[in-house]
């Protein structure tokens, strides 16, 4: 026990963390028009910030958009993912650490029944 309250004494976090495992698509932003983007699995969420894989290097100070699957549904049936923007604050061992700024829940984008990708396809 005393193991877990030094850790917290040493924190200098303000928000607790939840340990929240979901997919992560992220992109960094940029000014240039290469963008880098990639994919991982979130480790812990707070208001405040999220822990994250990735296979990139992730410099502290850098801006990102994260987008994380949210297990919650609106209405029980459509699909929401939780879209994050801030900077990286921390990167090690294929984990990065952002500070969230700004937030907000979006619906997530459906996969494409054959019939309406057909329909699509007519409509153009």
């Amino acid at each position: 026990m005393n193991h877990l309250h030094d850790n917290a004494q040493a924190d200098r976090r303000h928000s607790d963390r939840f340990p929240i495992e979901r997919e992560v698509r992220y992109r960094v932003l940029n000014k240039r028009s290469n963008e880098e983007s990639g994919a991982g699995k979130t480790l812990n969420i707070s208001s405040s910030g999220v822990l994250f894989t990735t296979e990139h290097l992730l410099l502290p100070g850098r801006r990102m958009e994260l987008a994380i699957s949210w297990p919650a549904q609106l209405n029980n049936k459509c699909a929401l993912k939780l879209v994050a923007r801030g900077r990286v604050v921390r990167f090690e061992g294929g984990r990065a650490a952002i500070e969230i700024q700004h937030y907000e829940f979006r619906t997530q984008a459906s996969m494409p029944t054959a019939a309406s990708a057909g329909l699509s396809l007519l409509n153009n």
